[in-house]
């Protein structure tokens, strides 16, 4: 097809997942035996501010030499990628198509339905589909997933990860990482994450991203102009600090004895307001009123007591999320510091396990 690209691909070699947000890349490297992980290597490297905005690269040259760096620090030397695209720049579909159609024919239907729901010239998307499985009311035909994406944004990952001479093996999304990556944790839950309604919280350094997962499913996301920039221009404008002093002074301390009191501690209550809202705008535009767990993701979900705040002012139980909690590490992984970074690992940990896709 096309100008088909790999959304869905399945793996053929190993794949290391890079994920680029708006204030870092991320790369993580997983081995698997039998049905349990081990984290292999792994590397968290700041983006200049601006070079990512609202999830378009912007410079993609020096994204492209932050994503050298990370996998040098990392120690990886696998070049196969999976990287993800944000959701909001991607136009999915459900669509129904006859179960007998060959591959062929499939894919000439499937540009043909594509033209009805992409308000772009084909020629200037990459389109791709997966087969979700046979109709529920009619087995003649079959559900499928199609998924759209201007060449132009999906052009800029691929030329950053080529770039240091890495191989974009697999370009997914972002929604699809998350969900991924969450499988991981409702092993752990109760019922496997069944009958259950969790919303991540990914409140990374410019947006707050809800994905609400039902049955283990996506069923809402949104993304919401939130983040923890907020709190380093504030930490920046209160202590006459440049923004890379204030970003590090927030992770690493060493502020006076006022800022947890004035600076840290509003952020935080705003952070609430902030879930508060993104849950009302779910619950207006579903059939939900309730969930039963809040998960926090992204570089703010590292606050410490964020998890207990949220909760009592949300009233529903909020975990920190970590898919790492069942795997083990390699001797050279810090176990404290991958806690620490586990909340902003999910979308690169989703990505990383479509390395063992079947």
């Amino acid at each position: 097809m096309p100008g088909l690209a790999t959304l869905f691909a399945k793996k053929s070699q190993p794949l290391i997942g890079i994920d680029i947000s708006s204030s870092a890349v991320k790369v993580l490297e997983l081995s698997k035996s039998g049905n349990h992980y081990r984290v292999e290597r792994y590397a968290v490297e700041p983006l200049p501010q601006n070079a990512v905005v609202e999830h378009s690269i912007t410079e993609v040259e020096q994204v492209s030499e932050m994503v050298e760096r990370a996998v040098r620090r990392s120690g990886s030397k696998c070049k196969n990628v999976a990287i993800a695209v944000a959701g909001t720049h991607v136009i999915t579909k459900s669509i129904r198509m006859p179960a007998n159609l060959g591959e062929q024919e499939l894919q000439a239907q499937i540009e043909m339905e594509a033209d009805h729901y992409i308000p772009y010239p084909l020629d200037e998307v990459n389109l791709d589909y997966e087969i979700i499985g046979p109709s529920e009311d009619n087995p003649e035909e079959n559900n499928l997933l199609l998924a759209a994406c201007r060449k132009e944004i999906v052009d800029d990952y691929v030329a950053v990860i080529e770039g240091p001479g890495l191989i974009p093996k697999v370009v997914d999304i972002e929604t699809y990482a998350m969900e991924n990556a969450f499988s991981l944790i409702a092993q752990n839950m109760a019922g496997g994450g069944m009958e259950q309604t969790v919303a991540i919280l990914d409140i990374g350094a410019t947006a707050t991203n809800i994905n609400v997962i039902h049955n283990n499913h996506s069923v809402y996301t949104r993304d919401h102009t939130f983040g923890g920039r907020q709190l380093t221009e504030e930490i920046q404008r209160r202590y006459g600090l440049s923004y890379e002093e204030a970003g590090l002074a927030k992770k690493q301390g060493g502020l006076p004895d006022n800022y947890q009191t004035d600076v840290l501690r509003p952020f935080m209550e705003a952070m609430c307001q902030e879930i508060m809202r993104a849950l009302q705008f779910f619950y207006s535009s579903s059939p939900f009123n309730s969930v039963d767990q809040l998960l926090l993701a992204g570089g703010c979900a590292q606050i410490a007591g964020i998890d207990e705040l949220v909760a009592a002012r949300i009233g529903a139980p909020s975990l920190v999320a970590n898919p790492f909690t069942s795997m083990s590490l390699a001797s050279r992984i810090k176990p404290q510091i991958l806690a620490n970074d586990a909340p902003s690992l999910m979308i690169a940990c989703g990505l990383a396990i479509r390395s063992f896709d079947g």
